[in-house]
């Protein structure tokens, strides 16, 4: 008797327990804040995404240093970032309202990169966010939703928008 094959797993909600680490949203002081919600297609928050970001520093490099995530000696536990160095990766996972928050430099290359995850997710998606008009090919069709709306000197909103009239552009690499 042949067994038909189980079918595919949505990831999550369990990133609040493994993938989230303390200070994961906050790649450096004294720069930028970015933040928003993720919503869903019919437009209620999503509470249980977790949102990877990758970027470059100030000058554009995307180097980054490695390491700069402490462990409790005794436990292991991740308890954070010593502060120095900037790595240019952040990870957050959003609250209850389906909000987010990361603490980091502008980029010199005008974009963060993010990776989305969350309930429903076969597959993590691929975005950016810009922090000015005009980097982003004008080729892309609903390129605004890419660019992040400034509230006040270095603080910039952007909403992520998973499904629906409003959704935000997915990339797709490979």
């Amino acid at each position: 008797m042949t067994l038909p094959p189980t079918p595919s797993q949505t990831v999550g909600p369990f990133y609040g327990y493994a993938l989230p680490f303390p200070g994961g949203g906050d790649l450096a002081t004294g720069g930028i804040t970015v933040h928003g919600q993720v919503f869903d297609g019919a437009g209620a928050p999503v509470p249980d995404a977790l949102l990877e970001f990758w970027q470059a520093d100030a000058a554009g490099s995307l180097r980054g240093a490695p390491g700069s995530l402490r462990r409790d000696p005794v436990t292991g536990a991740v308890i954070g970032r010593h502060g120095v160095d900037f790595t240019g990766f952040g990870r957050v996972s959003t609250d209850a309202d389906g909000h987010w928050l990361l603490r980091t430099v502008a980029p010199g290359n005008g974009y963060i990169s993010v990776c989305v995850f969350a309930r429903g997710l076969l597959h993590h998606l691929f975005t950016r966010i810009y922090l000015r008009p005009g980097p982003f090919p004008d080729s892309i069709e609903r390129g605004g939703t890419l660019l992040a709306v400034p509230e006040r000197a270095g603080v910039y909103r952007w909403d992520l928008w998973l499904q629906g009239e409003k959704e935000t552009v997915f990339l797709e690499f490979g």
